[in-house]
């Protein structure tokens, strides 16, 4: 992973001040590097002992850091990783085209790292997480979501990149179709878990820790998972529902209402069951590589992603 951040460090410089300045502000906070980490793993566990894998774990750490200064944009976020959201200081318009900037770093790695069912894995996985964030607008606020929409959304614009990672570790070892899959599915399953204690812990967590406002799905009507089973186990609640989600007529005291109301039903607790479901089937996706010095720590990290509280 060091060798992994020196090559962030590296292909993030520009002549152009601001963009290595913006681009340090948002990857050098507390990032976890999971997904980077994810790739070099996947790729140690298929059997690969070279560094081909390096390129492509920094391409998926880029293509990551672009999506998150667009999201925050979009989103009007106030904190990322703990540090003031970089479209507050260098504005919306230098972290949109920053976030391009990283986009074609990333592709300048794929291409660097010379596999193209590397590069075509990861060009779709970016073709999809646009598809997942345009699907979440265009339902932004929508009381009525499906949870089977919903996890359709959270597959697209935060586990395919973690399925992506995955299998591009292994197909950097060169490992069998077989193998490629059983890693895919391992990265997916582990991006929906992960994805689902992120939208728990917006309403369990504090700004101290998480590295961002809790509240901040709640206050911009994001309808996830946590939500969506509070409002359908609340019938009587809906006016309440409609003035905060729909239209995001909040007072202070509303959120601690909401977290109420989700403590009541049991929405945080089946929102962190369900993650434990994929998590579990996460680890069992690893059945394919038998006693493999590595698969403990893939399944660790499974367990890490319905355990953590950041």
């Amino acid at each position: 992973m060091a060798a992994v951040d020196a090559l962030i460090r590296k292909h993030m410089d520009s002549p152009v001040p601001v963009i290595p300045a913006l681009a340090d502000h948002l990857i050098a906070g507390s990032a976890k590097r999971l997904r980077p980490l994810l790739t070099v793993a996947a790729a140690r566990l298929a059997g690969a002992r070279d560094e081909a894998c390096l390129k492509l774990a920094a391409a998926v750490e880029f293509i990551h850091t672009a999506t998150l200064l667009h999201d925050d944009v979009v989103d009007s976020s106030q904190l990322r990783r703990g540090r003031v959201a970089a479209h507050l200081i260098w504005g919306a318009p230098s972290s949109v085209l920053v976030g391009d900037f990283l986009f074609a770093r990333a592709f300048e790695l794929m291409v660097g790292a010379g596999s193209m069912p590397a590069l075509e894995i990861l060009a779709r996985a970016s073709r999809v997480i646009a598809e997942g964030e345009v699907l979440q607008l265009t339902r932004a606020h929508d009381l009525d979501l499906s949870q089977e929409l919903y996890l359709e959304i959270i597959g697209a614009k935060t586990a395919e990149l973690f399925a992506a990672a995955a299998e591009v570790g292994a197909v950097s070892a060169g490992a069998s179709p077989e193998r490629c899959r059983a890693l895919r599915q391992y990265g997916q399953d582990l991006g929906l878990a992960f994805q689902l204690v992120d939208d728990a812990l917006d309403y369990s967590g504090d700004a101290g820790t998480l590295g961002k406002n809790a509240g901040d799905d709640f206050r911009e009507g994001k309808a996830t998972l946590p939500l969506l089973l509070a409002m359908q186990r609340t019938p009587g609640e809906r006016e309440f529902w409609i003035r905060t989600i729909d239209r995001r007529d909040q007072t202070e005291a509303d959120f601690d209402r909401a977290r109420a109301l989700m403590a009541e039903t049991r929405a945080l607790d089946d929102t962190l069951g369900l993650a434990a479901d994929y998590a579990r089937n996460a680890k069992a996706a690893l059945a394919e590589f038998g006693a493999n010095p590595w698969r403990p720590a893939l399944e660790d990290l499974a367990d890490f992603a319905v355990a953590r509280r950041a």
